[in-house]
């Protein structure tokens, strides 16, 4: 299959899915959204394939939605599609039976993080940054950052994060629980293979029954609270001003 926004390449039992709109710092729109999922996909059913990798070109794994696409697809009416699309894509990742590791190659941020807290395993480039900046330009989280950020790191700092707004170095990322381990940028894809090939040696139908648990547990705690956030609609006045002083 061909994609657009994204490459596509398998070795060595490992799927390598990087999102591929460096110019744009990989922020995420629908077609981009689609791309991972059907990527994802398309590596679950391969028997070649054994680990996922999701990383981003260029200095960004993904700075978040693009805030230009949001404020088009406002004005059209058709904007709750693109949450649609993102909360699919999260479901295969987290349901896939294959480990998905997330190679952090730079700005982590948002929407980006929350693909980010979808992955089993996260691995950082010590320039990489984390944050939720979801409050600085006016909008609540849709996608379930209020559910996932604090079952990551707790609720002290997924408040904190979320309030100010802030980016938080790699470092302090591996310190809270974010990430698994922060390591120097020219190390990180060495990394991640090694971390890859030590699951590729063990039994990989297990590995996968093991994912299941993991991720059957975490939803029993977690269905109620993602109803709620993907049904709430607050009046936040300033968040169409905030977006189009970001567009222009």
């Amino acid at each position: 299959m061909s994609y657009k926004d994204i490459l596509y390449q398998v070795e060595d039992g490992i799927a390598t899915i990087t999102l591929n709109r460096p110019q744009a710092l990989n922020a995420l729109q629908i077609n981009l959204l689609s791309e991972i999922q059907l990527a994802v996909e398309d590596a679950g059913q391969d028997d070649q394939v054994g680990v996922i990798v999701i990383t981003g070109a260029g200095r960004a794994f993904c700075a978040g939605v693009d805030l230009k696409s949001i404020q088009e697809r406002s004005s059209a009416g058709d904007g709750k599609d693109l949450a649609e699309v993102a909360r699919n894509v999260q479901t295969v990742i987290e349901n896939v039976p294959k480990v998905v590791i997330g190679m952090i190659n730079g700005f982590c941020l948002t929407g980006g993080l929350e693909i980010a807290l979808a992955c089993d395993l996260l691995v950082a480039s010590d320039e990489a940054k984390f944050g939720d900046t979801h409050v600085k330009w006016g909008l609540q989280a849709i996608w379930g950052m209020s559910q996932r950020l604090p079952q990551r790191v707790g609720e002290l700092k997924a408040r904190e994060m979320t309030y100010t707004a802030e980016m938080i170095s790699a470092i302090e990322a591996e310190r809270i629980g974010l990430i698994n381990k922060v390591v120097p940028t020219s190390q990180l894809e060495k990394s991640v293979r090694e971390l890859a090939a030590k699951i590729l040696a063990n039994s990989l139908d297990a590995v996968a029954a093991h994912k299941h648990l993991y991720t059957s547990s975490k939803k029993d705690n977690m269905e109620s609270g993602l109803k709620r956030e993907y049904s709430t609609s607050p009046v936040i006045k300033d968040a169409k001003d905030r977006i189009t002083g970001f567009a222009k």
